[in-house]
């Protein structure tokens, strides 16, 4: 394993990890993304599907990460600086002193993470653009065995930074694909052979526990607020989360960890 030690924050080697904050927020990584911490490290060396291009650390993190440094493949580049330096590359304090830079690579389709035959619960996720709640929505997606994550062009990307970090690194590894609309979303997974159930507080829904469980169901959730459009529920099976008189929806990541466990349960 190399470990380069840097001293210059202006170091072009470093490009990658350049202003963090004003870059995740334009997606200017230009088909990287960025790792923080050392559980999300971890899981981007051992578990990940995404090839990883180098690290960053601080020079203070290399004797207590050295078990896990010595995963790293001799040809990947382990640069190493003073936090001052960190700091400056970064944008800001960078407390855990520990990131990574991967490639995203090509893009998956829905057709390439639905499984084709088997039981398989998926959450579609449509205009989502709250990077917390995806990445909790990712963590429990991967908690109740959900076989893939299908999002919308609107919803917020599951490699961005602080995503990967709520949802404990399990968005590089559970299988996911992004674009289009709901609409799309809702066609792919019927076309995998999943029956839709769109999550929505409206009365008329059918309640959640009073429902047989397919083998093959998908989940629909939309943004918090206003939730899913009139449309989209119209396009699957409207289901709701029976609660407290007077007490009509939770967080969007909440609701979707109570229907995933509901399902998991049914499944075992």
């Amino acid at each position: 394993m190399p470990v380069l030690h840097v001293t210059d924050p202006g170091d072009l080697r470093l490009a990658p990890y350049l202003s963090i904050r004003e870059r995740d927020l334009t997606n200017g990584h230009g088909g990287r993304f960025i790792v923080e911490g050392k559980v999300t490290l971890e899981t981007l060396l051992t578990r990940s599907r995404f090839e990883v291009e180098s690290l960053f650390l601080c020079e203070t993190r290399l004797e207590p990460l050295a078990d896990l440094l010595a995963r790293v493949p001799a040809d990947m580049p382990v640069y190493v600086a003073s936090q001052g330096v960190m700091d400056a590359v970064a944008g800001f304090p960078m407390h855990r002193g520990v990131l990574a830079c991967g490639l995203k690579g090509a893009p998956s389709a829905a057709e390439d993470v639905l499984p084709a035959d088997g039981p398989s619960t998926a959450l579609l996720l449509a205009g989502l653009s709250n990077h917390d709640n995806v990445g909790a929505c990712f963590r429990n997606a991967a908690a109740f065995g959900a076989s893939a994550v299908l999002l919308d062009d609107t919803s917020c990307d599951p490699l961005y930074r602080k995503a990967i970090r709520v949802s404990s690194g399990t968005a590089l590894w559970l299988p996911f694909a992004q674009g289009g609309t709901g609409a799309a979303l809702t066609e792919a997974a019927e076309a995998a052979g999943h029956e839709v159930w769109a999550l929505t507080p409206r009365a008329d829904a059918e309640p959640f526990p009073a429902l047989r469980i397919p083998q093959r169901v998908a989940l629909l959730l939309g943004a918090e607020g206003p939730g899913l459009p009139r449309d989209l529920i119209a396009r699957a099976r409207p289901v709701r989360i029976p609660m407290t008189v007077g007490f009509d929806s939770v967080n969007v990541a909440t609701a979707a960890a109570i229907a995933l466990a509901h399902i998991f349960n049914s499944h075992k």
